[in-house]
């Protein structure tokens, strides 16, 4: 990397995931669908900072929605656009930015790709409901299409069909400068290494370090990860903490 562009000061883009569905707050479906995002955004330059999850209200919905929408760059919810009476989503999203909901003759058209128009009933015309001024996100699986209005992204719950949409979504992302990270396997308990750890991220503010213990094959040991947008930041930071864990090993011995 080179000095002017290691001088750049780095694009940050931001995210928030909106969780809807008294499903999983029950614990009845279990969700696939953050990890998979929260991976996604990262190899892409977008940087998760909140989960929210919300039951099938529509003010909880409209009310987490407005709330997440002004503080971050991007907004996805994942859950309730579906063909039952318990789907608001749509409507709820329609609440929060104060539009008009009705049939969208392009997502009929998308629907009429799949189904018969006798098979084409009241349950799943609902999935065609789209607030006004919003654009269809295309769903090869099943053909009933997502919508994203401002910056907002709404999607199914269903983690083959979100995982479809977020293909479609992804190229039209602004994105930022990655977060790069680096792990190194401690061979010791995280309690043992906590201070001097602080220690070293004491010394490298701008570096996040973060320590995840495990239970291995001989014992209990900690995972070591430090995260940056600066390459060269992190080497050194890094550096920094595989000598901790040689000194604090060599003490221990």
């Amino acid at each position: 990397m080179s000095a002017s562009q290691s001088s750049q000061p780095p694009v940050i883009v931001t995210a928030a995931i909106l969780v809807i569905g008294d499903e999983i707050l029950s614990g009845r479906t279990k969700d696939k669908n953050i990890g998979y995002i929260a991976e996604y955004l990262t190899n892409i330059g977008i940087e998760l900072r909140e989960v929210r999850v919300v039951p099938d209200v529509t003010d909880e919905i409209v009310a987490a929605l407005n709330a997440l929408r002004v503080r971050y760059t991007y907004v996805f919810t994942t859950g309730g656009i579906g063909p039952t009476h318990d789907d608001i989503t749509a409507d709820a999203v329609a609440a929060a930015f104060g539009v008009s909901i009705d049939y969208d003759p392009r997502a009929v058209a998308m629907m009429r790709e799949r189904f018969a128009a006798e098979d084409l009933n009241e349950a799943r015309m609902r999935m065609t409901r789209i607030p006004a001024g919003a654009e269809l996100i295309a769903n090869s699986i099943s053909k009933a299409p997502g919508f994203n209005i401002g910056n907002v992204y709404v999607m199914a719950g269903v983690p083959a069909i979100m995982q479809a949409m977020l293909d479609v979504v992804a190229p039209t992302l602004r994105t930022g400068t990655k977060i790069l990270s680096d792990t190194v396997q401690a061979g010791l308990r995280e309690g043992d290494i906590g201070g001097p750890l602080a220690e070293v991220a004491k010394a490298h503010p701008d570096v996040s370090i973060g320590s995840y213990p495990f239970w291995s094959e001989t014992g209990p040991d900690t995972n070591i990860v430090v995260r940056s947008r600066d390459a060269e930041k992190l080497q050194v930071a890094m550096a920094e903490v595989k000598k901790m864990i040689r000194e604090y090993g060599q003490r221990a011995r």
